[in-house]
């Protein structure tokens, strides 16, 4: 079964099935994509780890700290002018500790020279919320536009704050943008709304070899298929994260046509 949406799938956004979208979507891409570019170049899955603590890990599907009360506890002393309260008794608390993130993301590489070519990155909400893991990645970012290598950002996140050189004015939910080395400062952004098909584009490489193209309408629907997320998302209920007064006739229209409603 395919999405419900010509589009990104809003309910996937749900920070409890994000990741494993993020994960399948990156694995997905690599197989689409060696195909197209072997056997001058191969493409790789690295990771990258982010640490991350407190309300940040609520935006990525990390439960919360809780704090329980302890066993027992005093009775409520009768007010006397002389009364001593006896000593309290410590209750149990769990201490918020640094939350580790690994998120995977492609290198697309000469096989000879094992030269970095392109590097593509999904977005996930750690890079778009301010904090230690939105720094590192704006810092890894930064590197790769100073390279020569190429950069592919996928931000299928309407949350958080978009990256730099990616605002736009006017309506805009998701972004992809496609950074040529040879470009820069100039790039390619896509810029589009949940009413929106998703994109097909080129991946650059060395000038002398043809573009492959990422199908990514394909890819999603593939995937969304495959892992049946159909089954994991209650359409009768409005998604986790909100979406715009102007889009919810357009959003309960999609799902009632299709008896989601």
């Amino acid at each position: 079964m395919s999405s419900p949406f010509p589009g990104m799938d809003l309910y996937l956004e749900n920070p409890e099935i994000w990741p494993s979208v993020h994960n399948r979507l990156i694995v997905a891409l690599a197989d689409a994509l060696t195909p197209q570019v072997v056997p001058k170049y191969f493409v790789d899955i690295e990771q990258i780890i982010y640490e991350i603590s407190g309300d940040a890990s609520l935006l990525v599907g990390i439960p919360d700290v809780t704090v329980q009360g302890g066993k027992g506890g005093n009775a409520p002393l009768e007010e006397s002018a002389v009364a001593v309260a006896s000593p309290p008794t410590p209750m149990t608390v769990d201490v918020p500790m640094p939350e580790r993130i690994k998120q995977s993301y492609l290198e697309v590489r000469e096989r000879e020279s094992q030269k970095v070519i392109a590097a593509i990155d999904i977005l996930s909400p750690v890079n778009k919320t301010a904090g230690r893991g939105r720094e590192k990645y704006e810092s890894k970012r930064l590197k790769i536009l100073g390279s020569s290598t190429h950069l592919i950002e996928i931000d299928l996140l309407r949350s958080g704050a978009p990256m730099r050189g990616c605002e736009v004015a006017g309506e805009c939910d998701y972004r992809i943008l496609v950074s040529g080395s040879d470009r820069r400062p100039k790039a390619d952004l896509y810029a589009f709304i949940i009413r929106h098909q998703l994109p097909q584009f080129s991946l650059p490489l060395q000038r002398e070899d043809a573009e492959p193209i990422i199908d990514l309408p394909d890819l999603l629907n593939q995937l969304y298929d495959r892992a049946r997320y159909d089954l994991r998302l209650d359409y009768t209920q409005d998604p986790i994260l909100p979406f715009s007064k102007s889009d919810r006739p357009w959003v309960d229209a999609r799902l009632r046509a299709q008896n989601l409603r």
